[in-house]
């Protein structure tokens, strides 16, 4: 495999990737998962498949098996994201006006690469975002909504979905925001140039992956969500 080839197969691995509380089972699903995500790895280098086995057997140890699943996750998203570099580079979309579907199809793929945690930021965040993107994100992972206004229709609607689909989702406010980022898993953010909620409606927009910036950007919004007002 080359590593366009590489790429796509992690990618795919991260999307397929069992529910985390499952990942310690010896389900025939998940023996599946593991060994084409061993292999892959192994295909990307000795050092990384190494790395990789070693996490994957701390799952069987009840003691570090939480240790193992976050450290399995964390290496597939360093292979996923090394090889976007060295290929692709950041990922990076231009919406034209009216490509509504455009903008929704981008940001859809980022919510089906996140395996433990879905971060939005985005002053306004409606009611319809929730059937819009959540039913996207996996089973398992936890979702938080860091917006400013528009939180009185947007808490019914989360707590209907969560009450349907068992669903781990929190939602805060805080007036010290202006812009609109995803960031998943904590290991990759990607700023909307609109609001996640009309992105492309009416005017040309961007996706863009932060790279340089990421750890800032994470940190900045991390601390907003801890000194933001709970409503869910």
């Amino acid at each position: 495999m080359n590593k366009v080839q590489l790429l796509g197969e992690v990618e795919d691995i991260i999307r397929t990737m069992p529910p985390r509380d499952s990942l310690t089972h010896d389900s025939p699903e998940v023996l599946e998962w593991s060994g084409r995500a061993s292999a892959t790895m192994n295909a990307i280098g000795p050092f990384e498949g190494s790395q990789f086995f070693g996490a994957l057997s701390k799952l069987a140890i009840r003691s570090v098996s939480n240790e193992g699943t976050r450290e399995v996750q964390r290496l597939l998203h360093m292979a996923r994201h090394s090889l976007r570099m060295a290929t692709v580079g950041p990922m990076s979309a231009a919406l034209g006006a009216g490509e509504v579907f455009d903008y929704f199809d981008e940001v859809r793929k980022i919510i089906e690469t996140a395996a433990v945690d879905l971060f939005f930021i985005d002053p306004y965040i409606d009611a319809e975002f929730v059937s819009r993107y959540l039913p996207h994100a996996k089973a398992g992972v936890s979702v938080r909504l860091l917006t400013r206004k528009g939180v009185e229709q947007l808490t019914p609607a989360a707590q209907a979905y969560v009450a349907q689909h068992q669903a781990k989702i929190a939602i805060r406010t805080s007036g010290a925001m202006h812009d609109r980022f995803v960031i998943v898993d904590g290991t990759a953010a990607y700023q909307s140039g609109a609001s996640f909620k009309d992105g492309a409606k009416r005017s040309p927009t961007t996706l863009t992956q932060i790279t340089d910036a990421f750890a800032a950007v994470r940190q900045q919004y991390e601390d907003h969500w801890a000194a933001g007002q709970v409503h869910m």
